[in-house]
């Protein structure tokens, strides 16, 4: 993602030829994002593949070593570093810069996953994605401080939001839950749970729910459907020798890129589950 392939200009325009893998998702996060218009320097917007195409484009002009695959092992325990390509390849290298990101958590519902795919009104940024939607009726799932805090956000934009809270409270600290709770366009349904995101074949057009004490089904009208259950950072491999806080996020070095091992360092959403913008990860 962002991370990775300014990680990549950085080092390779200081000659140190950085050899980049991309993972199993080439461009990361942003690749599911269809129109990406807060990153300054793109006064028309930009598709989140475009974008990605470009950083690449950047980090290759200077020569950086770009190849497919993803590393599946690594360890950090000597002098020289050493990580597996594909359980297969293994390469020793002084210097390691972890940017492998975190990925949305999403209800794995198939009609979700559909219009994600499409493009045509499923989300898990409001901040990114919450604009296109002035105006309109959206759905937001989540009971955290972040659901609560997307939930407020989309306020300001949409017409109405109706909030999908699983249990009968909110997870969220109290502060955040009095917020959307006084919050006049913000509908919370507890103990609701999503059946299906319903939609004509392009864009979404309503929710199906049902709640999961009385079993009664319902359709809520939407063409905007944001899921904030959380991100997992993709550091499951970094475990037995980086420190992770207790949700898998990198800790590093306040204030710079260091972690607990030297020569390993980190940038993006690995380590950010502030921000988590394109620019935050860039920046890093």
């Amino acid at each position: 993602g962002p991370a990775g392939y300014t990680a990549a200009i950085y080092a390779a325009r200081a000659n140190m030829s950085p050899v980049l893998y991309q993972g199993t998702q080439p461009g990361g996060q942003l690749t599911t994002t269809n129109e990406v218009e807060n990153f300054p320097g793109y006064p028309q917007g930009i598709t989140g593949p475009e974008m990605m195409m470009e950083l690449q484009a950047q980090a290759q002009r200077f020569e950086a070593d770009i190849r497919d695959g993803w590393i599946t092992k690594v360890d950090f325990s000597g002098d020289v570093h050493k990580v597996w390509v594909n359980d297969e390849k293994e390469i020793h290298c002084d210097t390691v810069i972890i940017s492998t990101g975190a990925s949305a958590k999403y209800l794995g519902l198939e009609s979700e996953q559909k219009y994600l795919k499409l493009g045509g009104g499923v989300s898990a940024c409001a901040v990114c994605d919450g604009f296109f939607y002035r105006n309109q009726e959206v759905v937001i799932v989540g009971a955290g401080d972040s659901a609560c805090e997307e939930a407020h956000y989309l306020s300001k934009l949409c017409k109405k939001v109706t909030m999908l809270v699983r249990r009968d409270e909110f997870r969220a600290s109290k502060i955040m839950a009095e917020r959307v709770a006084n919050t006049p366009n913000i509908d919370i349904l507890f103990n609701t749970e999503t059946d299906e995101v319903i939609g004509d074949g392009q864009v979404v057009t309503a929710v199906r729910v049902h709640n999961n004490k009385t079993n009664e089904k319902h359709e809520i009208p939407a063409t905007g459907f944001f899921v904030a259950i959380g991100h997992k950072p993709n550091t499951d491999i970094f475990k037995d020798y980086i420190s992770l806080d207790e949700t898998g996020y990198i800790i590093n070095t306040p204030g710079t890129a260091k972690t607990n091992v030297p020569g390993v360092f980190v940038s993006g959403d690995a380590a950010d589950h502030v921000y988590r913008q394109a620019i935050t990860a860039a920046g890093t």
